[in-house]
């Protein structure tokens, strides 16, 4: 595999989403929460619905929402994961709308990762999202966003990171290659912070800016006050552990009020309605 062959999207994914990882602790946190499993996920900034897939594949009587404005991007999830499912295809929905725009229909839990939700840089129009998220869940429903942090979160530089080999969605082997992410520009005056995504190939051919973001980053304490403006009845954070051992993160997120800053750590926001 090299530049001139290799899907973006392929690559996007073996990187950056564990979305094996991301369901089961959706479906731990409601089960916890609400004493019962859900069944009806919505992906907000769903990119190539792997999520929403992976929800779907889970049970039978699971059910699945996405919602992205990259038509492309979601024709290429439509073709490599959706169409992968089978008959259990007919139990995900993809919609080409905006996040800002739709409500219907009511779902157990809704989320935002990958830090999307970025793209909306003034607190009128993120309370907005937000609060549309919440009318968009079921009594009881549960909203949940991630975001980063630390000593490092805003320093500009490349960080670059190996991928081992792995299967792409058709099954196929794809060959190990480098991840970069790259914090191009950070404005402390606004908060705007542009980040691009590389990717090198072992005959030392590059994918340069094959994603490009230009955000606004928000805290934990705006995203939670934001959550709690926009109506949610309560907001929890929940906090990736450390282990020592290992000098590395434990993969295990638990409720904080409190955590110790660190060079980098990642988070989830929580909302309850």
């Amino acid at each position: 595999m090299n530049a001139l062959n290799a899907d973006r999207h392929v690559l996007y994914e073996a990187s950056v989403q564990s979305v094996d990882f991301e369901a089961d602790f959706l479906q731990k946190l409601y089960r916890k929460k609400r004493g019962r499993p859900f069944r009806l996920l919505r992906e907000d900034f769903c990119g190539t619905a792997k999520l929403a897939c992976e929800w779907v594949r889970r049970n039978r009587e699971n059910r699945a929402i996405g919602i992205d404005l990259h038509g492309p991007t979601l024709d290429w999830g439509l073709r490599n994961h959706v169409a992968r499912l089978n008959k259990a295809a007919e139990r995900v929905i993809l919609l080409e709308e905006n996040v800002l725009d739709v409500r219907e229909p009511k779902v157990d839990v809704a989320v935002a990762f990958n830090y999307s939700y970025g793209v909306f840089k003034t607190r009128d129009v993120l309370r907005g999202y937000l609060r549309n998220a919440l009318e968009s869940l079921r009594p009881g429903g549960i909203f949940v966003l991630d975001t980063f942090g630390g000593t490092s979160a805003t320093e500009e530089g490349e960080e670059p990171r190996r991928i081992a080999a792995h299967l792409g969605p058709d099954g196929q082997r794809i060959p190990s290659f480098t991840y970069i992410w790259d914090q191009q520009h950070f404005n402390p005056v606004d908060f705007n912070i542009v980040c691009k995504i590389h990717f090198r190939f072992s005959d030392r051919s590059q994918i340069r800016n094959a994603f490009s973001y230009d955000w606004r980053y928000w805290t934990l304490p705006e995203l939670q006050e934001l959550m709690l403006e926009a109506g949610f009845r309560s907001v929890e954070v929940y906090f990736e552990g450390w282990d020592e051992k290992k000098n590395q993160p434990d993969g295990k997120f638990r409720k904080a009020i409190d955590a110790e800053e660190m060079a980098g750590w990642v988070a989830y926001v929580v909302g309850l309605k």
